[in-house]
């Protein structure tokens, strides 16, 4: 595998780097060990304060992190300063909660014969993560904060596509004052996964990425019976309803999937709309995704830049392809453009049915599949009807509806009338073949953590109430 910055607008190979060597990387696990025993013996306040030391620097480098993004994978540049932003947030966001997060927790002490019960949050240890070059800063911070501010040190296997912004937010981590080896990026191929897992001083890993990474990262964890927290894309419903307001969720919509070049695991990507709205908002939403201005990320105008490899491109040219060959009508784009840069004009697709890939699989691109039905039942069954479930869209302004939607669809998120996406102050993750586990929230701080029982009596009756029964 190479390691190399490659410019999607290009096709130009910027820079290139050598993997490690394994003793480069037994070196790497060693010190993340030690900065672990470390790092666990510090205050919440001095994690804090470091934590919000690396926002500060991330908010002051704004400009040139965000130009890094887009020469790596193609985001517009608007968008990746964005990320920064978000990133910096989410920094601040865990620095001022962590001690509410990891507070001890107390139980009825008297229904456990206790004089004291309570649940204790303590770091695990080194921590793996595996992430995605789609949001190359936000993917990284998302466990990032959390597991730090948590007592926990990273190891990150970044993309082979964005050894820059890898190397880059590791950096910045240490100049912010956590401790050397707190979080490192190991600059390695996938085949150096399960070498690292079964180090017994890492302790979990987290994935997000496609369901074959997904699979062989669970496999070996479970193997070695360590923790881990997967995301693993999503084909996202939007179900856009009678009483909706349709100009509204076409705008919405054309963001949704069009965010980052297409190239999001929470983008709307299949449009369910009811048949009584179904061509008013085919209309609405055909003519804003062809009106969207395709062209240099770098470009203030620009809304869509190119994908960010030539492979994924040409993977969701094939798509559109198989499913305008058994019948499906394009109803904008769906033309690979010619020249440089690996760019896809936004496209909407309609008249699928079950025969075509786009019918299952994930596009990662800015191309939107759009079905008629013309029931809420069958809008469900539609939305549901995949083997993806990370997060669903609806748009409805019937207070019956809202509920039945919130219940019915099948996703690890269900945004009511606005657009899927994440916060820190919500939980982030998926069911099905989306994945398990949960980022962000106190649920992403707790996913890797030991959550320890403590049990305190008074030592002169011996032992509690059913202190024999397990």
């Amino acid at each position: 595998m190479t390691i190399a910055t490659t410019n999607p607008l290009t096709g130009q190979v910027l820079k290139t780097y050598e993997p490690m060597s394994d003793e480069q990387l037994r070196g790497a696990i060693e010190r993340a060990d030690l900065a672990y025993q470390q790092l666990r013996g510090t205050t919440i306040e001095q994690r804090g304060q470091w934590l919000t030391a690396a926002a500060d620097l991330m908010e002051a480098e704004r400009d040139d992190i965000g130009r890094l993004m887009t020469t790596e994978m193609g985001k517009t540049y608007a968008a990746a300063k964005a990320e920064v932003s978000k990133c910096a947030a989410a920094c601040r966001f865990y620095a001022a909660r962590a001690a509410e997060f990891l507070a001890d927790a107390p139980a009825d002490a008297a229904a456990v014969s206790a004089t004291r019960a309570f649940v204790r949050y303590q770091p695990i240890g080194p921590v793996l993560a595996v992430m995605p070059w789609n949001f190359p800063l936000w993917q990284v911070v998302r466990f990032a904060a959390p597991a730090l501010m948590a007592g926990n040190t990273g190891l990150l296997k970044h993309a082979s596509n964005v050894p820059q912004t890898a190397l880059l937010l590791e950096d910045v981590i240490r100049r912010a004052g956590f401790p050397e080896g707190a979080f490192t990026t190991l600059l390695v191929s996938s085949d150096a996964v399960e070498q690292i897992l079964a180090d017994p001083r890492v302790r979990a890993a987290t994935l997000t990425g496609s369901e074959p990474a997904g699979r062989s990262i669970a496999q070996i964890a479970g193997r070695e019976l360590k923790k881990t927290v997967l995301e693993l894309g999503g084909s996202d419903p939007f179900v856009v309803m009678p009483s909706a307001d349709v100009e509204l969720a076409a705008e919405v919509a054309t963001t949704a999937r069009c965010q980052n070049n297409g190239q999001s695991c929470i983008a709307a990507k299949r449009f369910i709309v009811h048949t009584d709205v179904y061509e008013a908002f085919a209309e609405a939403f055909a003519h804003r995704m062809s009106a969207l201005r395709v062209g240099d990320p770098m470009d203030a105008d620009t809304d869509v830049g190119p994908l960010a490899s030539e492979r994924g491109r040409d993977e969701v040219d094939a798509q559109v392809r198989d499913a305008v060959d058994k019948g499906a009508t394009v109803l904008c784009g769906g033309e690979k453009p010619t020249g440089e840069g690996w760019f896809y004009p936004p496209t909407v697709v309609t008249d699928l049915d079950q025969s075509m890939r786009m019918w299952a699989e994930e596009v990662f691109g800015p191309v939107a599949g759009l079905y008629r039905v013309s029931s809420y039942d069958e809008a469900i069954e539609v939305a549901n009807g995949t083997a993806f479930g990370l997060g669903a869209n609806a748009w409805t302004r019937d207070p019956q509806e809202q509920e039945r939607f919130a219940t019915d669809l099948v996703a690890g998120a269900v945004f009511i009338n606005g657009m899927t996406t994440s916060y820190p102050e919500l939980p982030f993750g998926g069911v099905k073949n989306s994945g398990y586990g949960r980022e962000l929230s106190a649920q992403g701080m707790h996913e890797f953590c030991n959550v320890k029982t403590v049990w305190i009596g008074e030592g002169t009756a011996g032992v509690g109430a059913g202190a024999h029964a397990e």
